[in-house]
């Protein structure tokens, strides 16, 4: 009999408590399932790849009953594992899979699940100039602070529409824009009016192996009588050396200490750009959000196929519902309103903590609708070395404590204000910026600020989006292994 054993670290994949959300369980509750063992179907000493990769799906794959009875083993890995999965499509299977993926790299694969990455550090919307043309610009949402990006002077609301001498379009920006090219050449445009006009101006990065601190930066301002914190959060990742280092959730904790020994009253949570991440960093920020919270109330809950749902049954593991953790910086009985920025990349973890913190708390959604992601993954790789490939099914679905998942749409906001790319954007924390203007007005209660009036162009393509396969969410609780 031929077994498989497969390296686990579960992930949150785009909102719905996937691995990641068993990465919200604490530690006391991880166990080590009793091994499962699974007939490969080859008649070799050593299962193929596809073997390796059918096997795993048919025990973790949250949809694993919609798998093929047969499927083409001949087929390359990437286009193997495509072959299984229940393909979503909006009109005919609304409820289908759009986020499992499988990478060539299982180690490049961890790395960028923890934030790492080769990057020259720009994070960046490309839309089409205008609604009849093939050419492309680029508008910087962020940049991470120490990377080459920053350093050769690249910031917030900078555009460009070339890279490396070459003018961006519909048939070439995923190549330029994404390609593995190093050293990159922006050249840059300007806002002049409502007006996007080319200039010569270059600036140019080479990328490096980069660690992205998800902790971008926290302010308190005083609105009236109210002290108003502002936490602009961009990855829920535990730490820089994987899910056991937690280096990135003390900085959380730190950053809402600070909160409560200001006394704030009001929170604003910017999550824009953040795609996702490890459940439980979603867990450790909502508990020191949620209003009335204790360590016995339900943060999540969480459903898995036929087969993981027996096992944990059979084996009394409690891998269906994560609660709040009790912690010191908890400032949600002081807070009288949570907004909540929010664009078409919030997603994941993200969403996890807006629908987790619902039950317990009204949570106002500034900016446009999230990208809506209610299941998870985890990241399945071979411990034993012998396939360089890993992957991220989808293998659970997250409720909350009133078993409520509907935002597989997306979270539609209070407030829809967009960012618009003919207009001048301001740095990120500036009180002048669109939407931390429009949820500090909200807060205070005053006359929110007139939006543009002319609309956006149409937006193409996402650096958020494509980091770590799109919005993630991920576990780092312990399940079954495959020996």
């Amino acid at each position: 009999m031929n077994t498989f054993r497969v390296g686990r670290s579960l992930l949150l994949t785009l909102l719905t408590v996937s691995a990641l959300v068993t990465s919200c369980k604490k530690d006391a509750d991880t166990v080590t399932p009793a091994p499962t063992t699974v007939t490969s179907t080859t008649t070799a000493d050593a299962p193929t790849v596809n073997d390796w990769i059918l096997a795993n799906m048919q025990y973790y794959y949250f949809w694993s009953d919609k798998i093929p009875a047969n499927p083409d083993k001949s087929l390359s890995p990437d286009n193997f594992f495509s072959s299984l999965l229940y393909t979503y499509n909006a009109t005919t299977n609304p409820t289908g899979d759009r986020f499992s993926w499988i990478q060539e790299s299982a180690d490049d694969l961890k790395a960028s699940l923890s934030g790492v990455s080769k990057t020259d550090g720009l994070e960046f919307k490309l839309y089409l100039r205008s609604s009849t043309g093939d050419d492309i610009i680029g508008k910087v949402l962020y940049v991470l602070k120490g990377s080459p990006a920053e350093k050769a002077g690249l910031m917030r609301g900078d555009i460009f529409y070339q890279i490396n001498g070459q003018t961006l379009t519909k048939a070439n920006y995923s190549d330029l824009a994404y390609g593995a090219s190093d050293t990159k050449t922006y050249t840059l445009a300007k806002v002049d009016g409502t007006a996007i006009v080319n200039t010569t101006t270059t600036k140019q990065t080479t990328p490096v192996v980069f660690q992205a601190n998800p902790v971008y930066m926290d302010s308190v301002y005083t609105v009236g009588s109210k002290k108003v914190g502002y936490f602009v959060y961009n990855q829920f990742v535990t730490g820089p050396n994987g899910p056991e280092d937690h280096t990135y959730d003390n900085l959380v904790d730190n950053v809402f200490a600070k909160f409560k020994a200001q006394g704030v009253t009001d929170l604003i949570l910017d999550f824009r750009y953040n795609p996702g991440g490890y459940v439980s960093s979603a867990q450790n920020l909502a508990s020191s959000i949620g209003k009335g919270i204790d360590a016995s109330k339900i943060f999540y809950r969480q459903e898995y196929n036929k087969q993981l749902t027996e096992y944990y049954q059979t084996n009394k593991v409690n891998a269906f519902n994560g609660y709040f953790v009790q912690k010191a910086s908890n400032i949600g009985n002081s807070l009288n309103n949570l907004v909540v920025l929010t664009t078409s990349g919030t997603a994941s973890a993200s969403e996890l903590v807006i629908n987790g913190l619902k039950p317990y708390m009204p949570v106002t959604i500034i900016g446009t609708t999230t990208y809506g992601k209610n299941v998870g993954s985890f990241t399945i790789y071979d411990d034993k070395g012998r396939y360089k490939w890993g992957m991220q099914p989808i293998v659970t679905k997250s409720f909350n404590s009133l078993n409520q998942s509907d935002y597989s749409t997306g979270f539609t906001p209070t407030i829809e204000v967009k960012e618009y790319t003919n207009e001048v954007w301001r740095q990120l924390g500036d009180t002048r910026e669109t939407m931390l203007n429009v949820a500090l007005a909200r807060i205070s209660g005053s006359a929110r600020i007139a939006a543009p009036s002319s609309a956006p162009t149409n937006e193409v393509s996402s650096s958020i989006e494509r980091k770590a396969g799109g919005s993630n969410m991920f576990f780092t609780e312990k399940l079954p292994v495959m020996p």
